[in-house]
């Protein structure tokens, strides 16, 4: 049933009802009724099976290390990676937290740890940096990386993924690379 939800996510029907996701799955409406008490209660159940499949997906390794343009490469990859992998449940996990708790608690959490890994990865130019000039390229960085920002240039400006990791290199080089680490 989880599976047909996130099918259907992916199909762009983000409030899947019950008797799609039977139909989905083919197992009976009262199936699903015995799991999950209404409509929301399963996307919350799909939305957390697609975040525990993707978790590794979260992560990238050496975070602050090695040369800044491999860290570029290695962060706009992760990134894309984890845009492609999740995409559709992101739409549906943004479209539930305006009206769930339990949802949006997840997505600020998902939101945060990747702002904090951002500024991880770039923390040798960013510590350099006079603290207002630090906070405003931290959160451009975190703009620029964020599932808006990459769903906006693949949904609405149609680029593909070898065209929107060329567009997030050179604006991460051309941001980062303004600020120097010291000698």
């Amino acid at each position: 049933m989880l599976d047909a939800v996130l099918e259907l996510f992916s199909e762009d029907n983000l409030e899947p009802g019950p008797a799609e996701v039977a139909e989905r799955s083919g197992v009976s409406l009262r199936s699903v009724y015995r799991y999950y008490e209404d409509r929301d209660a399963l996307a919350r159940a799909a939305i957390a099976r697609n975040l525990e499949r993707v978790q590794p997906l979260f992560e990238i390794g050496d975070l602050g290390v090695g040369p800044l343009e491999d860290r570029i490469e290695r962060m706009v990859a992760g990134r894309l990676r984890l845009y492609e992998a999740t995409a559709p449940m992101v739409r549906a996990t943004v479209l539930r937290s305006r009206t769930n708790d339990v949802v949006r608690g997840r997505l600020e959490q998902n939101r945060r740890l990747l702002r904090e890994q951002v500024e991880a990865m770039f923390a040798p130019e960013l510590v350099a940096l006079p603290a207002a000039e630090r906070r405003e390229i931290a959160v451009a960085l975190d703009v620029l990386l964020g599932f808006d920002a990459l769903e906006h240039l693949r949904r609405q400006r149609s680029l593909s993924g070898a065209e929107t990791r060329r567009v997030l290199v050179r604006a991460l080089r051309s941001l980062v690379g303004q600020a120097h680490p010291p000698a």
